[in-house]
């Protein structure tokens, strides 16, 4: 697993990454109430909106973590976007191809991760 400064884990098991965000984020979201997903085969560029969360406190974009085109859905976060609330790394958003794997080397692990969320 990998972690982004935005919150987002990524888990990339043969040529195929999946993305969501970490129990950290969801917690600072609070109660998530809605969840608008990518189409899928869309080209996706790094740091491109890419998913919008609203939640009671707050709405929040998730972006792109890498360059490349999004394979597949999680369809169940549509009916009940709570799911990210009971727990967050099952509920993930996306599954992506990436034209660019090699940036996945630049992103945190779980210890660094852990060092910026200060747990």
């Amino acid at each position: 697993m990998k972690y982004t400064e935005e919150h987002e884990w990524l888990d990339a098991k043969d040529e195929v990454v999946t993305v969501g965000i970490t129990e950290y984020a969801a917690t600072q979201l609070g109660d998530v109430v809605f969840v608008d997903l990518p189409e899928v085969g869309r080209e996706i560029t790094k740091g491109e909106e890419i998913v919008v969360i609203e939640s009671v406190k707050a709405a929040s974009d998730i972006l792109a973590p890498l360059d490349g085109e999004i394979l597949e859905v999680n369809d169940a976060l549509t009916d009940n976007p709570g799911l990210v609330n009971e727990d967050a790394e099952a509920a993930w958003f996306f599954r992506m191809t990436t034209t660019t794997p090699e940036e996945m080397d630049d992103m945190m692990d779980e210890d660094a991760y852990k060092d910026l969320i200060g747990d």
